[in-house]
């Protein structure tokens, strides 16, 4: 139990702080002057916490959790990975569906993201996680 805490800690701290590059130097040249129309103001900080909680669950149960069981950090990075694109790629490809000011260049671009920050992080919770329940 305690190596899922430090996990899913882990997958938290590394997950906010790589994603808050991309949304604080990527996200405002890359959302705004495609779906700036359709943006709130300001965040929703409780939906947003809430949706970190909820993907950082799923990233150590599916990608983080087996790697610690054996995968090994090459399972966590392809685990972690996968799921990023999977969630991802449901989110932009149902927005591309349904919005009319959604784009393909915000698809692919956050589709890779997806994939990338969820592979990353998993990988160095696997390894942040593995150094501190030595």
């Amino acid at each position: 139990m305690l190596r899922i805490a430090v996990a899913y800690v882990a997958t938290l701290i590394v997950f906010a702080i790589i994603d808050a590059i991309w949304l604080t130097q990527v996200g405002p040249h890359l959302y705004k002057p495609i779906i700036g129309s359709i943006l709130a103001p300001e965040p929703r900080m409780i939906s947003a916490v809430i949706f970190y909680l909820i993907y950082i669950g799923g990233l150590v149960y599916f990608a983080v959790n087996p790697a610690l069981s054996g995968a090994g950090w090459q399972g966590a990075l392809v685990k972690g990975a996968a799921f990023g694109f999977f969630c991802y790629a449901t989110y932009d490809l149902t927005n591309q569906a349904t919005l009319v000011v959604w784009s393909s260049r915000i698809t692919l671009a956050d589709m890779a993201w997806g994939t990338f920050v969820s592979g990353s992080s998993a990988t160095a919770a696997y390894f942040l996680t593995r150094i501190v329940t030595k």
